[in-house]
């Protein structure tokens, strides 16, 4: 399918983005301004405070971003995990805009608290609990919160649009275990809430789907490689003769975040996107079925790459796959 970016694609329509600081969340926002919606930006970090994250990124800059793009951006500053918080940001909308065409819940925040590979594995009687118990609270709570409040205001008219944010497909989830009890559970969680939220929202008209990006070149984790959007590809080569890469090969099939943010553009775009009510899907795969490219022009699928040749003992070509 061809595709191309149409600047008024969903100019006029009402999008919120609850977890909208920097990865994901914020490519989700970005793609929703190129496509000229006004998107709501909801996050802990901005200009003078910030989350447990301590990074530098910052709601406003996401809103700005989105503006700059065509859209309308609109920081909020709120923890999605007070429930006073999210009843008044649901009443701002209401009185600003009167309703809600698409909601992103892509409120993560624990990324810090998963901790880096030498953390992973760890079996939950040797897991600590308060840290636990706390990535459940930020990943599930607050999806539950959030759309509580909020989805009133998408099933005001037929066609609104949830998207729930996640790690992994219903299926790869199902037979893989995610790096420990507690973030498989809240990851398995999210799909099975656009699963169930699907369910409550057909009579009203409206759609479920949860969202999985493949492997995210998040600020952290051009950080963590030590390179930008911009020469990303440095990180594959060898640091000097006999050196191993800085990153694993597989990132050779990394998306941006603005590529899970067209995913998300595409299923808003879609008259017919009934169709993928309470289904668990991958950007690779909407991309696929919608045509829409990255950044750089490709069209990345590391899932189907996992699936169809890693874990089948096969070999190919990163290209094909991307």
């Amino acid at each position: 399918m061809r595709w191309s970016l149409n600047p008024n694609a969903l100019r006029g329509q009402i999008a919120v983005v609850a977890g909208a600081t920097r990865g994901a969340g914020r490519g989700i926002a970005a793609a929703l301004g190129e496509a000229g919606a006004t998107v709501v930006c909801t996050g802990r970090s901005t200009r003078g405070s910030r989350s447990e994250y301590d990074r530098p990124e910052t709601i406003e800059e996401t809103a700005e971003l989105v503006t700059q793009l065509g859209g309308t951006g609109v920081a909020v500053a709120m923890d999605h995990l007070d429930p006073a918080q999210v009843e008044q940001l649901a009443r701002r909308i209401r009185q600003d805009y009167g309703h809600i065409d698409v909601l992103v819940n892509d409120i993560w925040g624990a990324e810090v608290l998963k901790g880096g590979p030498a953390d992973w594995n760890t079996p939950i009687w040797k897991h600590d609990l308060a840290k636990g118990l706390r990535i459940l609270h930020l990943a599930v709570d607050t999806h539950l919160i959030t759309s509580h409040f909020l989805l009133p205001l998408l099933i005001d008219r037929p066609g609104g649009l949830l998207v729930e944010v996640t790690d992994g497909t219903n299926d790869y989830n199902a037979s893989h275990y995610r790096i420990s009890v507690y973030y498989d559970m809240a990851k398995v969680a999210v799909n099975r809430l656009a699963f169930s939220q699907g369910f409550e929202l057909t009579p009203h008209g409206g759609t479920a789907v949860a969202i999985t990006p493949g492997w995210l070149r998040s600020e952290i984790m051009l950080e963590h490689f030590g390179v930008a959007e911009d020469n990303w590809r440095e990180s594959l080569k060898a640091a000097g003769e006999g050196c191993e890469p800085s990153a694993p090969a597989d990132f050779a099939l990394s998306e941006s975040p603005r590529f899970v943010g067209r995913a998300v553009v595409a299923l808003a775009c879609d008259p017919q996107r009934s169709r993928w009510n309470q289904r668990s899907v991958s950007s690779g795969e909407l991309a696929a079925e919608y045509g829409f490219l990255d950044l750089d022009g490709s069209r990345p699928d590391v899932w189907r790459f996992l699936t169809e040749i890693r874990e089948a003992g096969l070999e190919a070509a990163y290209e094909d796959y991307r």
